[in-house]
């Protein structure tokens, strides 16, 4: 298997989704191992949830190694972890699997050259082709060159960026840009914003701190994690150790640089606390400039809008990508697709990594490129791969988990039904206390949540008890001894004068309560 990896969502309650591994399990004796290619959340996030229901080995270069030991030590369970050498390989049952160099946003990005005996397989995992990458090696132009002269099968490649034109660019112009910028505010407090896994970017507010006469200083443990899992994996060589967040509350507003993370206007990130004036040690002020260093990911324009406003409204000036080259992207290009293509020479094209017009318009580009066959893929779907036409020939159980709290449910699942049905209408709950015969001993007591201003709730409250005491009137006795029947007539009196007023029928739960 390659990777492992957690999306976000922002349902109430919901923070991470992962893949539903039901098919994993029921084969895991034949499961050889978990061979991960980089150490974003969206490629390894998920071990620490789901590794005990397959316990295989997993293997990672370096920096994803330690990457890993922080989220597994954090899960309470201790996988088995082989540290591969950057450029290595391994033997996993009949695989051979090569590691070769590639750039990306963060450190040792690797595509799998993974070698059957009906042919070779390279999965490039997320890439770019960065010619100064300022932290870790370059792609290996050489190895993708000897391995499309053996000859591959089939690639499976990076569709994210498929619409763009040219190239990523290089993370070497970003420092010189941001440097620049960092010396255009004397007096001002400066924060950079940006993934908190891009290594060389934090290395760039390093940079740009020291050669404007600022602190560099860490916000947020999952930055300092980072700091730490590069340090010991050779990394930040010659750099002095960064500041905290307590430590910048002592120094002068004009003397230091906020590396943070929340560019995305995530929540609980440090930014969106600062902002909200939550955070105990980062305040800023009037004319201090907060510098957006990433990209907007789509879905999540409103909430880096709000953030943004936010921060406008205390006077501070932002900086992102329209104002400034602060940006670039880890994935590739047009062009560096068809490097990629023509390096490699596939007999099959398996766009992944996007959304369905991207990965169709991958297989357009592969295509153009005289690639003899390319096929789009959908989840669960099996795909056999030959010297022939790639075929899809079965599909396997899939679907999506959520952590809710400390356990995993279905997303589609009946609980995320109601919880969705709950946040558009509201929710209602009725109790009648009633004799052995069916006479009420009290009135009905229904309470509303959500479902209106509390005005409109009581009045909706009175219709509802008038209607509901006329109804129980006219049943009959054995009508009244039926507990299913007296709570069906209830949950449909309620629905029905609610959607009468509000145009809604919100989740009605009923009890009957006998004495």
């Amino acid at each position: 298997m390659v990777d492992m990896g957690i999306t976000f969502d922002d349902t109430p309650g919901i923070e991470v989704v992962m893949p539903d591994i039901t098919f994993l399990e029921e084969i895991k004796d034949d499961l050889l191992g978990l061979v991960l290619t980089h150490a974003h959340e969206d490629h390894y996030g998920a071990i620490q949830y789901l590794w005990t229901k397959i316990k295989c080995p997993i293997f990672a270069t370096p920096f994803t190694a330690e990457m890993l030991k922080y989220k597994t030590k954090e899960a309470g369970i201790n996988p088995p972890v082989h540290v591969i050498p950057l450029g290595g390989g391994i033997d996993i049952g009949p695989f051979s699997i090569d590691f070769i160099n590639l750039t990306h946003s963060i450190p040792e990005p690797n595509a799998l050259a993974i070698k059957t005996t009906k042919g070779t397989i390279l999965h490039t995992g997320d890439w770019k082709i960065d010619p100064n990458p300022l932290v870790g090696d370059s792609t290996d132009e050489d190895k993708l060159k000897r391995l499309g002269k053996e000859g591959v099968l089939a690639l499976v490649c990076d569709s994210t960026n498929v619409f763009e034109e040219g190239r990523s660019g290089s993370e070497a112009v970003i420092r010189e840009n941001l440097i620049e910028l960092a010396g255009k505010y004397p007096g001002k407090r400066v924060v950079m914003a940006c993934f908190a896994s891009n290594v060389a970017r934090v290395a760039t507010g390093y940079e740009a701190a020291h050669q404007n006469g600022r602190f560099p200083v860490l916000v947020r443990r999952s930055l300092e994690k980072v700091d730490a899992a590069a340090r010991a994996s050779g990394y930040f060589q010659g750099m002095l150790p960064f500041l905290k967040a307590y430590d910048a509350k002592a120094l002068d507003r004009g003397k230091t640089l906020l590396i943070c993370t929340g560019s995305q206007g995530e929540q609980r990130a440090a930014l969106k606390r600062i902002a909200s004036q939550e955070d105990r040690h980062i305040k800023l002020e009037t004319g201090d400039v907060v510098i957006f260093s990433s990209r907007q990911i789509p879905g999540n324009e409103k909430q880096i809008d709000e953030l943004q406003n936010m921060l406008v409204e205390q006077g501070v000036e932002l900086i992102t990508h329209i104002e400034a080259d602060v940006h670039v992207s880890g994935h590739p290009c047009r062009d560096e697709l068809i490097d990629m293509y023509g390096w490699t020479k596939p007999q099959i094209l398996i766009p992944v990594h996007g959304e369905e017009k991207h990965l169709v318009e991958q297989s357009k580009l592969g295509k153009l490129c005289q690639i003899p066959h390319t096929i789009v893929t959908h989840n669960g779907q099996v795909v056999e791969l030959t010297s022939g036409k790639p075929e899809i020939v079965g599909e396997v159980h899939h679907g999506r988990l959520a952590v809710d709290g400390n356990v995993l449910i279905p997303f589609q699942g009946e609980t995320m039904h109601i919880r969705h049905r709950m946040m558009a209408n509201g929710q209602i709950i009725a109790t009648l206390v009633v004799s052995e015969k069916g006479q009420l001993l009290a009135e009905p007591e229904i309470l509303f949540f959500g479902v209106g201003e509390f005005h409109e709730e009581l009045e909706l409250q009175e219709d509802c008890i008038e209607s509901l005491q006329a109804i129980l009137a006219d049943m009959t006795l054995d009508e009244l001894q039926d507990d299913v029947l007296l709570e069906e007539k209830t949950r449909t009196l309620i629905r029905r004068i609610v959607n009468a007023a509000r145009g809604k029928k919100p989740p009605t739960h009923v009890q009957v309560i006998r004495v």
